[in-house]
């Protein structure tokens, strides 16, 4: 009698399922997907954008700038200063140089503004600038 209790304890630490090498697998997929993921960068507000017929989808630009319905200027979830714009667009155009310049205005921002910046991220030797605007 006492063999049959020794052979039900054999069977069942056989039947153990190590999930050690499994844990492994997740732990690598995770490790891939977070080294392999794009962060996408704000510009820091909600902006109503004038529609445009002839509007193109484009791949997501690197640098985003704002400009509000009150002509204020964002970049990086920051409000800075019309004079700044520059400064900042060279150094975020630095970290990288294929990078594009997407302003998004709002409808109710003047083209004084959105000139302005525009003048600036080309002064900052950014060739390519697109103004973002809905499709209708």
């Amino acid at each position: 009698m006492r063999r049959f209790v020794s052979r039900r304890y054999e069977s069942e630490e056989e039947s153990a399922i190590d999930v050690t090498p499994m844990l492994d697998v997740v732990f690598i997929m995770l490790i891939f997907f977070i080294v392999t993921a794009t962060f996408v960068k704000e510009a820091g507000i909600d902006v109503n954008r004038p529609d445009a017929t002839t509007a193109v989808v484009q791949a997501a630009g690197n640098i985003l700038v704002a400009i509000d319905a009150e002509n204020r200027v964002w970049i990086d979830r920051r409000e800075i200063d019309l004079r700044a714009v520059r400064p900042n667009i060279e150094r975020l155009h630095a970290e990288n140089p294929q990078g594009t310049v997407v302003i998004q205005a709002d409808r109710a921002s003047t083209t004084e503004t959105l000139i302005r910046v525009l003048d600036s991220a080309r002064a900052a030797g950014v060739a390519n600038v697109a103004v973002a605007a809905r499709q209708p």
